[in-house]
């Protein structure tokens, strides 16, 4: 967990701190919360995630490798991929390059959702958080 921003370590607590289908419900209300895109940002611009069972978009804007912004774009009718987008929006925007890049590949394996969601599902998120990664390597 020490490799985690705080933020996203509060979140993976939130997790843990509930049981069963509680945890598919707090994944729900995270998939409420997952910010707008800004006006100035297209769908058409962000880079697609094809690993997701949902069509989700991601832009990694990495200008200030100190404050590394993220935004996600996903359907409405895609609830669970919406709250691994939101899940990684909450825990990493607006974090420095450094801290996302440290992040274990497998971090979501601590949300204890793997009983819950199909592991093509899990596997979506995963590449979410390779393909931030990857821009932030490049």
């Amino acid at each position: 967990m020490s490799t985690m921003p705080a933020a996203l370590a509060e979140v993976v607590s939130d997790f843990q701190d509930v049981e069963g289908q509680d945890k598919l419900a707090l994944l729900l209300e995270f998939a409420d919360e997952l910010p707008a895109l800004p006006s100035d940002l297209e769908e058409a611009a962000m880079e697609p995630v094809p690993e997701c069972q949902s069509p989700l978009f991601l832009h990694v804007d990495a200008e200030n490798r100190d404050n590394v912004r993220l935004y996600f774009s996903a359907p409405a009718e895609a609830p669970t991929t919406r709250g691994f987008a939101a899940i990684l929006a909450t825990g990493l925007d607006g974090q420095p390059a450094d801290d996302i890049l440290a992040v274990p590949d497998d971090f979501y394996t601590d949300l204890g959702l793997a009983k819950l969601i199909s592991p093509l599902r899990l596997r979506g998120m995963s590449a979410m958080l390779a393909r931030i990664k990857r821009r932030l390597r490049t």
